[in-house]
């Protein structure tokens, strides 16, 4: 089955704009074309794009969905990493990384980011759990040095097949124990039309639970990950998480 729509940062952006107050700003790090931004605008032009860069080509996805195994995905138009030209951290109140094309930002601006703010930094690992390969086809593999990411991050967000590429274990609790040690607060894993579970640490224990989905007849689940971690974000700084 294949779908033609907007891609993830749309689906972010508008989740964030349908729920924001008066008094909230939201910034976009991210890449615009000539070509494609009247299909963003309407969400795009109701936030700051200080931070908005011009490309001559955005990248593009072809997605093809299945009902019995794991979606396909080819790309195009593979740009360098998002330029993060962001003099004072300390204007948000939280940072929310999606990795889209999986080469938004590499693990030294990361470490710059978090080495400037002490905030909470969240990330949807999404298609960093990638790889690419000489037809750019986009397959799972084992993050290269994930500790070092997780040692930047509060809260991680993956699918149930994402979760395998963070490190080298076999099972559930043992990533999940590893990426505690690593530092990260948080951990939310989605598991499509089940629900989802998130870790999270109490009393020096790590605790768990887990939250069923609402059923939907005939869903259109693209950009349902994009929306869930950013709902997500926003109620976790409202409650102002320690």
């Amino acid at each position: 089955m294949h779908y033609a729509k907007c891609g993830g940062i749309y689906y972010t952006v508008s989740a964030l704009n349908r729920i924001k107050s008066k008094e909230d700003d939201i910034y976009l790090c991210s890449q615009f074309d000539n070509e494609n931004y009247k299909y963003f605008s309407t969400e795009f032009e109701k936030i700051d794009k200080s931070y908005l860069t011009k490309v001559d080509k955005i990248p593009r996805v072809h997605l093809n969905l299945f009902k019995d195994k794991e979606r396909q995905e080819k790309y195009e138009n593979i740009t360098n990493n998002l330029v993060v030209d962001i003099n004072d951290f300390y204007q948000f109140d939280g940072i929310l990384l999606n990795m889209i094309t999986g080469f938004d930002i590499t693990l030294d601006q990361l470490k710059e980011i978090r080495k400037n703010f002490s905030g909470l930094i969240y990330i949807d690992v999404h298609t960093l759990s990638r790889g690419l390969d000489k037809n750019y086809q986009r397959n799972f593999r084992l993050i290269p040095e994930f500790n070092e990411w997780a040692k930047c991050l509060d809260i991680i967000q993956v699918n149930e097949l994402e979760l395998y590429t963070l490190y080298e274990y076999k099972s559930e609790s043992e990533i999940i124990g590893k990426m505690f040690s690593d530092g990260v607060k948080v951990v939310c894993i989605t598991k499509g039309e089940l629900g989802a579970k998130v870790y999270f640490s109490e009393s020096n224990k790590i605790c768990s639970k887990f939250i069923s989905a609402r059923k939907i007849n005939k869903p259109n689940v693209i950009g349902c990950g994009d929306i869930f971690g950013h709902l997500s974000f926003i109620i976790i700084i409202e409650i102002k998480m320690p």
